[in-house]
């Protein structure tokens, strides 16, 4: 397995979706849900019988629905394809129990469109807007950027506008994230060692971060709180954090992993908690508190100190804390392709290895305590 998502639509119960890549099976999304309260793991399999899935992603707005990029053979030709789904009504909310016989109780996905890119190569990536209805979306196939529109009951996507990379050799996407900033107009696409920035609203190019890793760009994505930062993540073993305003030199540079890291995920609520994850099997939890939208910590209230201690908070606030890692997780024994934080708890978060091993951990309690009071 390589792909995971959280439910984003879903904010009460802790669930994340899996997607599979077998050879030999039908393919499969595994519907987790978490409950917390008495640390079980529940699941639910829809069947996918499309392909091996490469990518998912859920729609903002909609329990129900989701997005799959997956490869399809047909003769001695593979294309990767991207569809959107629907899954049965029983399963849209979390926190049901699971079945006890879940082996005969597997559903399908109903295809409510396909993504159409006969005209435009593999599919890389699907991401929807972010703060949107469900109904825009935008994938990543080959060289191009699409825009589409989901119809009445996203039963037709509709393309409404798109962009071409252009210049020498095979330009291919590897990645994209579309901001939640700037009215949701703006998205950041990796291809190879470049990370661009783009209006939605013209599909043209308004930054270029060229050789932003010394190897293949795998992930970014954007700091929720503030709105021209943004990490990126490569083959060359390393992490960086862009202000798109001045994209000369990255504002900081993680270098904890010892070889590719796929994934980057700031976390939503506290943008300081960086997830990454590598196919060095590990997890790095990283408190880049200095480039946060709180880099002093919180402020404290000048009633409530003597001035002895005054003078002495004074000093404190002044020095912004300090970049530390906060925990390397080692449970995987094979890559970690996905790390994704929960959208209904801050404090959680799940990784994937290829090895089809999903681990949910949760943030340092004494860290936790420590960010809030």
């Amino acid at each position: 397995a390589r792909a995971l998502t959280p439910q984003t639509a879903e904010t009460d119960a802790i669930r994340f979706l899996v997607g599979t890549q077998s050879l030999r099976y039908d393919n499969q999304i595994h519907i987790i849900d978490f409950d917390d309260e008495n640390n079980i793991i529940n699941k639910n399999v829809l069947l996918h019988q499309v392909g091996e899935i490469w990518h998912i992603s859920t729609s903002p707005a909609d329990k129900g629905v989701l997005a799959t990029c997956y490869n399809k053979t047909s003769d001695t030709k593979v294309m990767t394809c991207a569809a959107v789904w629907r899954m049965p009504k029983e399963l849209e909310s979390g926190s049901h129990e699971s079945p006890d016989d879940s082996s005969s109780n597997t559903q399908t996905l109903e295809l409510l469109c396909h993504l159409d890119n006969t005209a435009h190569g593999n599919m890389a990536c699907v991401m929807w807007e972010p703060m949107g209805d469900g109904k825009k979306i935008i994938s990543l196939a080959d060289n191009n950027i699409l825009l589409w529109d989901l119809q009445e009951s996203s039963a037709e996507a509709v393309l409404s506008s798109s962009a071409a990379l252009e210049g020498k050799g095979q330009l291919k996407f590897t990645s994209g994230r579309w901001s939640p900033h700037h009215n949701c107009t703006q998205i950041a696409t990796a291809n190879d060692t470049t990370v661009r920035g783009w209006d939605t609203r013209s599909m043209r190019q308004i930054y270029c971060i060229e050789n932003a890793h010394g190897q293949l760009v795998r992930d970014l994505d954007f700091n929720p709180n503030k709105q021209y930062y943004l990490a990126s993540c490569g083959d060359d073993c390393k992490v960086k954090f862009w202000d798109t305003r001045n994209v000369t030199d990255p504002v900081k540079t993680l270098e904890e992993h010892s070889h590719w890291v796929w994934n980057v995920r700031y976390n939503h609520s506290h943008d300081q908690l960086i997830l990454t994850g590598s196919s060095d099997s590990r997890v790095i939890l990283s408190n880049m508190v200095s480039i946060s939208s709180e880099p002093f910590g919180h402020m404290v209230d000048d009633d409530e100190l003597s001035d002895q201690e005054d003078q002495h908070q004074e000093e404190k606030i002044k020095e912004p804390l300090q970049d530390s890692v906060i925990a390397t997780y080692e449970e995987h024994e094979d890559s970690v392709y996905a790390v994704e934080w929960s959208s209904a708890d801050p404090w959680l978060f799940a990784s994937l290895s290829y090895d089809g091993r999903l681990v949910i951990n949760r943030v340092p309690r004494a860290l936790k305590y420590h960010i809030l009071l």
